[in-house]
């Protein structure tokens, strides 16, 4: 593919030739071919949740099957139809199980300045007096999944939900590679392995990013001022990148002299058969212009993000880089590729928002990019255990500065609940009534459901059943009920209750100490249920010796349809003080009735 500036109605424009090899692993004989075409949400008139830039969509110029050039619109086969963001591919035969066939397909699209609800685009203009980044994503036709799931009641196997804006994507693993032709001056940083860098950089700039990359600690590979490509090449240079088992590839297009680049590498654990025995490493890239002073820490936050993910997921990071691009005026905050992200300059934000961003956009590496989710119907999957794990990693990196993400996370569930805006974790992701209930329902309420669930299974059990869920659904397409089945596995006992009140339902958890009375057997406690979501009851009694007892009410009462219950604890002094739920590990709306002291 070609990207060009200034095409030539002084737009910039990409030019793009697709050869897709497609085998069908199902069953199934394949009538059409469904494929993506992103950048149509651009196009005037089509399905939109949000608004956009109108630049005039993908045209094609030519699509052909095995050889064979389909005409558009055709009232029989073969033939091609594009609907809003949907291609759908009807060729001369079937494609009967296990046989491969060849798309070819020749396009070109204006590139939008901010695209794809800022996630790819362009900038620099505004800061630096003329373009100076291209981001480019969503740029190819991409084959839709085909799978043994139910999409739709009256129909089995293709994925055909359109892009509406707000829901991201559902692609399936592939191999791709990649010819990246861009002005000889400007550099280029993609998705994979460059395969080529002898002949598109300079040799002091090869040299240093070796070093770099042979390095614990972060390196300058090239600083503002200085050009990354041959100084006698002109004209166009061609980068070629290979990039294997990935679900999508993005890449960015830099003008020489207005970027510094920083790399280093960082431990992954031991990619091979996972004995620990070795030490595995991938290489991290950061670019950013001189207006982020921030961004001089990126290299330094991404090394900790993928070395630490790689250890709380149990897998490790797979790929050969993690690059990280400032994309001010694109993305004000963060998105996330394949070995790639696009993040803002924060320079109105705090040092540590920088760093959530980094470790969430590099958290979603592990999901949905390995554990490949469908985004389009339940962002929360990505989105909420990316958020739960940001907060790990943010309560790794930064220790001693007092915050607790999980809870913070909680709160937020919590105060949408008291402002009545909350919706279900469950419904499709482009179907929430407005945005912030999209935004609650996709990121803090399903990480603070996790952080419950470690509460109800405990720290080894919950780590057991959450390493498995990658484990098994690496490079597969986990659903919602395989995330709960890993969970129900591993706990030994069913869950429904649980997710029935928090995934299906908004019903909310309300638990209050109603009496608690010093006796002769003991302490004898009363426990209100206040809410309508079930939830064990852990209670923690400090006595006055100095000792602590902690017992668990079952959610059996509850389910049974018991309000209040009452529990004596049999102890060795009077109790000084009770307290439901400590460790906050569960979202009580109302805290102030969880405290009893004497």
């Amino acid at each position: 593919m070609e990207l060009m500036p200034e095409g030539p109605d002084g737009e910039p424009r990409l030019e793009g030739r697709a050869r897709i090899q497609y085998q069908n692993n199902s069953p199934d004989t394949l009538g059409i071919l469904v494929l993506e075409l992103a950048q149509n949400h651009h196009k005037q008139g089509v399905q939109r949740n949000e608004g956009a830039e109108i630049t005039g969509g993908v045209e094609i110029g030519r699509l052909a099957v095995n050889g064979s050039e389909l005409s558009a619109d055709g009232q029989s086969r073969p033939t091609y139809t594009v609907s809003d963001t949907r291609l759908i591919v009807a060729p001369a035969r079937p494609i009967m199980p296990g046989a491969t066939t060849s798309l070819d397909v020749a396009y070109h699209f204006t590139v939008p300045e901010a695209g794809i609800s800022d996630r790819m685009g362009y900038s620099g203009s505004q800061l630096y007096g003329e373009t100076n980044l291209f981001y480019i994503a969503y740029f190819y036709p991409v084959m839709s999944v085909y799978d043994d799931v139910r999409f739709r009641e009256d129909e089995q196997g293709w994925m055909t939900d359109r892009y509406l804006g707000r829901a991201e994507y559902y692609s399936d693993h592939g191999d791709y590679d990649l010819s990246i032709t861009a002005p000889a001056e400007w550099f280029v940083q993609s998705t994979g392995t460059l395969e080529n860098p002898d002949d598109v950089l300079r040799a002091e700039v090869r040299r240093r990013r070796r070093n770099a990359h042979q390095s614990d600690e972060p390196v300058m590979v090239l600083e503002t001022g200085e050009r990354a490509t041959p100084t006698d090449a002109d004209g166009t240079l061609t980068w070629e990148y290979r990039a294997d088992d990935v679900r999508d590839v993005a890449f960015s297009v830099m003008r020489g002299g207005d970027w510094n680049w920083e790399a280093a590498r960082t431990p992954v654990g031991d990619r091979s058969d996972g004995d620990g025995q070795t030490t595995d490493y991938t290489n991290i890239n950061t670019f950013w212009r001189e207006q982020a002073p921030l961004w001089s820490e990126v290299t330094r936050y991404q090394q900790h993000a993928i070395s630490f993910f790689s250890e709380f997921t149990g897998l490790a990071y797979p790929w050969p880089h993690m690059s990280a691009v400032e994309g001010m005026n694109i993305m004000p905050s963060g998105m996330e590729f394949p070995m790639m992200t696009l993040m803002g300059g924060y320079n109105d934000e705090s040092a540590n928002a920088l760093y959530n961003v980094t470790a969430h956009e590099l958290s979603h590496m592990w999901i949905p990019m390995i554990a490949s989710t469908n985004e389009r119907r339940h962002a929360w999957m990505d989105e909420g255990m990316t958020t739960f794990n940001e907060a790990a990693a943010r309560k790794d990196f930064f220790p001693d500065n007092g915050t607790q993400p999980h809870i913070q996370d909680q709160e937020r569930y919590i105060g949408a609940v008291l402002a009545g805006v909350e919706a279900p974790i469950l419904r499709w992701s482009d179907y929430h009534h407005s945005p912030a209930s999209y935004g609650l329902a996709s990121y803090p309420k399903p990480a603070a459901m996790l952080h419950a669930l470690r509460g109800i299974l405990g720290e080894e059990t919950f780590r057991e059943a959450y390493r498995g869920f990658y484990d098994s659904w690496a490079y597969k397409h986990p659903l919602p009920y395989d995330l709960f089945n890993a969970f129900e596995a591993a706990h030994g006992e069913d869950l429904d209750w649980f997710w029935d009140s928090f995934f299906e339902e908004t019903w909310a958890l309300d638990h209050a100490l109603q009496t608690v009375q010093n006796t002769g057997d003991g302490v004898r406690v009363t426990v209100a249920d206040e809410g309508n979501a079930a939830m064990p009851v852990d209670l923690t009694v400090t006595l006055a010796n100095g000792d602590t007892v902690r017992r668990r009410i079952p959610v059996d009462p509850w389910l049974d349809g018991q309000r209040p219950v009452e529990r004596t604890i049999q102890t060795d002094a009077p109790a000084e003080r009770v307290e439901i739920d400590a460790r906050k590990y569960y979202p009580d709306t109302d805290r102030n009735d969880n405290l009893w002291t004497r």
